[in-house]
């Protein structure tokens, strides 16, 4: 008994903590900022916090046949994708969700947290999963929160600061660019063991990995200036064909947030001198794939990733408190592996040999995303530390651009 009640006592406060981290990213953001969408991809501040807050009650409370919500009309309102449950609003119109309030949405998470907290004080038994689920579900939103608010104040002319405290990146030292051998041969990747993993994490299984080197640290900003100034986005041979037909259809001339000078950019502390050490982030697999071939190198597999990043601890310039805007690389061998920007990879988002979904309606989390992306690996600046693992995939069609997405180069051997 003493140590199901430390253990209940521990997902306690982690349910607190998390629920508390989601609500401190808002800080100092309005209403009204918290209500605009900027583009169909990204969400308003507000939705997240109700779609989060959602999760917890159709997933968790709602497997109680006694549960009664306090606003059962809200389930259209805030379901993203789930169409085992029911229909949706659809997701490029969330910016007009003006009713429910700010004000009503909070009080509709203090309700569901309320309930939560009863239900782990008093015994979850095996829907303690789910609880974990919904954790690790409303981190990802906790990322999603900070660029999409990001991407949307970036959309007012004014160019206001996410948090004009933080303190933007000053010009540092360039960690000298090497390649590091990586393994070669029979390795096994994907979760196995103990602690939280998403489905699409496993299973783990075998995969052979040609001789190869992967860069010691992530792509700087200064060396995709050079590429941008050598007319990169004006040589369609850099480009997959795709890649090139968003090039001339978006008017892409430079990463996302930089300014037409080439030394500013806006990022989470507003209108910045751009630091040449520090990573490039921001870039579309297009970008990323484009600039490694102008290098006369490669991305990285998700396995030739994983491999080397196995053996490494989590840390780096991950989320602890507000996102600190992503840092020059600093040490010996493979540095920045976790944080400061998430690394596009060569390897197409399917699934593992012997995927199986979750049942039920939370199938859908994973798997049925398994079509037209690519694989990111590291985690980001806004990415929180205990959510990140070397096994964890994350996803994006090769366009998207406002997250925190840089690179790292690869080559053959």
């Amino acid at each position: 008994m003493p140590d199901l009640a430390l253990q209940a006592e521990s997902l306690l406060q982690r349910f607190r903590r998390v629920r508390a981290r989601t609500l401190q990213l808002c800080a100092g953001l309005s209403a009204e900022d918290m209500m605009v969408q900027s583009m169909p991809d990204a969400s308003p501040a507000k939705w997240h916090l109700a779609h989060t807050t959602w999760f917890f009650e159709q997933f968790l409370l709602g497997r109680d046949a006694a549960w009664r919500p306090r606003h059962p009309e809200w389930h259209y309102l805030f379901n993203s994708y789930y169409q085992t449950v029911g229909p949706m609003h659809a997701r490029p119109r969330r910016g007009l969700l003006s009713r429910p309030s700010l004000d009503e949405v909070i009080e509709y998470r203090r309700y569901v947290e309320a309930a939560v907290e009863t239900r782990i004080e008093t015994g979850l038994g095996a829907a303690e999963a789910i609880v974990e689920l919904g954790l690790q579900h409303e981190q990802q939103h906790q990322e999603l929160l900070v660029t999409d608010i990001q991407h949307a104040l970036w959309c007012n002319p004014l160019r206001p600061a996410y948090d004009p405290t933080l303190a933007p990146p000053s010009a540092s030292r360039v960690e000298p660019l090497a390649y590091v051998d990586g393994q070669e041969g029979v390795i096994e990747i994907g979760h196995a063991g103990d602690g939280f993993a998403f489905d699409n994490e496993g299973p783990r299984h075998r995969a052979y990995l040609q001789a190869h080197a992967l860069a010691n640290r992530l792509v700087t900003n200064g060396e995709y200036r050079l590429f941008v100034q050598d007319g990169g986005y004006r040589e369609p041979t850099l480009w997959l064909s795709d890649g090139w037909a968003t090039v001339q259809a978006e008017g892409w001339e430079r990463p996302l947030y930089w300014q037409a000078d080439l030394d500013s950019a806006y990022g989470l502390a507003g209108v910045h001198e751009l630091d040449p050490a520090a990573p490039v982030v921001h870039l579309s697999y297009f970008e990323a794939d484009a600039f490694a071939r102008w290098a006369g190198a490669r991305l990285p597999t998700e396995a030739e990733w994983e491999s080397a990043a196995a053996a490494q601890p989590v840390r780096g310039n991950l989320l602890d408190g507000r996102p600190q805007p992503p840092r020059a690389a600093v040490g010996e061998g493979l540095l920045q592996m976790y944080g400061d920007a998430w690394e596009w990879t060569a390897s197409p988002y399917v699934s593992y040999p012997g995927f199986q979904p979750l049942p039920g309606a939370l199938g859908e989390y994973n798997g049925k995303f398994m079509n037209a992306q690519w694989v990111l690996r590291g985690g980001s600046c806004a990415t929180p530390r205990d959510h990140i693992r070397a096994t964890y995939r994350n996803f994006f069609p090769a366009q998207a651009r406002w997250q925190f997405a840089g690179l790292r180069l690869a080559r053959d051997r």
